[in-house]
């Protein structure tokens, strides 16, 4: 199993970009159970995003929230490639159209340079289809995964 470096490619995005997707995360995660991840770096190693998205979830161990309600927005910075992997909790309630219509919207961001922005924005919508399924309940939820932007290599 790779470690992931926590410090290294900071540099990928400012101090105040950082701020914005991981007050996304926290916002996205205040009203549902489900959990938000975003991994970020500058090449993919496959030639599908969404496989190397699939081999991140699970090395983060992202398959192992409770309700199987996790999401990871994967992005290749330099290869100008995204992925959108959900876990097969939140994958079964809103089908594959929904997860178009996101990485469509990113993309659509990304066109104009705004890649902070819009993976904060990927990530509220992910939020809004976490809350419609999996609702916070306040007896029983904890934050099971860390809200931290991953950064690879």
């Amino acid at each position: 199993m790779k470690l992931f470096s926590w410090n290294k490619n900071k540099s990928l995005f400012n101090e105040e970009d950082n701020r914005l997707i991981v007050k996304a995360i926290r916002q996205a995660e205040k009203r549902t159970s489900g959990e938000v991840r975003v991994f970020v770096e500058r090449h993919c190693r496959f030639i599908d995003a969404i496989d190397r998205a699939a081999e991140v979830f699970f090395s983060l161990q992202m398959e192992k929230t409770e309700q199987r309600n996790a999401v990871l927005v994967y992005v290749a910075l330099k290869d100008h490639q995204l992925a959108v992997f959900a876990d097969e909790g939140i994958y079964k309630q809103t089908g594959q159209d929904y997860w178009n219509q996101i990485v469509t919207e990113m993309i659509q961001s990304f066109n104009k340079d705004y890649y902070a922005k819009g993976i904060a924005e990927c990530v509220i919508q992910i939020g809004e289809a976490l809350t419609t399924h999996f609702p916070f309940d306040s007896d029983t939820d904890k934050n099971e995964l860390p809200d931290h932007i991953v950064f690879g290599s």
